[in-house]
């Protein structure tokens, strides 16, 4: 399966290397474009973040969850969880509770509201780029790694914490 089918009829492909380099470029901004249209999409139409929308729906696939495992869920560090948790419960998406014998352990968990945002809201981004990729062959995927993997080096992007 090729990676750029017809759909990438308006951007010719020639064998130079700074046609190649620009190529490139070209394709990592428009994943980029992509991202960021979304993100204005959800916030105009929704009112919530990519990460708050992630985390909601989380929460409804998996039920209450303690914020460290939420972070896991949706990837970003447990300090980073920590705001888009206030800012869903500041809208009336989740509520934290300690129901455990443990006091100090708090579960986030959905309200009506927050429920209903994730029956309606629009899967995120992030979810295409995971099931995306499920459709190709194992090798054509550790091709997209390794690619990934050397552009993240070259950037000096590879030790940044996800946020």
């Amino acid at each position: 399966m090729p990676v750029c089918s017809d759909h990438c009829a308006e951007k010719p492909k020639t064998d130079h290397p700074m046609d190649r380099m620009r190529e490139i470029v070209w394709l990592m901004r428009k994943i980029i474009q992509g991202e960021e249209l979304y993100t204005k999409e959800l916030n105009k139409q929704y009112l919530v973040s990519a990460p708050q929308l992630s985390s909601v729906l989380a929460l409804y696939e998996h039920g209450p969850l303690p914020p460290s495992q939420l972070a896991k869920y949706i990837m970003v560090n447990s300090s980073t969880v920590t705001g888009i948790i206030d800012r869903l419960e500041q809208k009336g998406y989740v509520e934290r509770s300690r129901n455990s014998p443990d006091r100090r352990i708090i579960m986030i968990t959905l309200t009506e509201k927050g429920r209903e945002l994730a029956r309606n809201a629009p899967p995120p981004f992030q979810k295409k780029i995971v099931e995306g990729p499920k459709k190709l062959p194992d090798r054509e995927l550790e091709q997209i790694v390794q690619s990934l993997t050397r552009i993240a080096y070259m950037l000096d992007v590879h030790d940044l914490e996800i946020e």
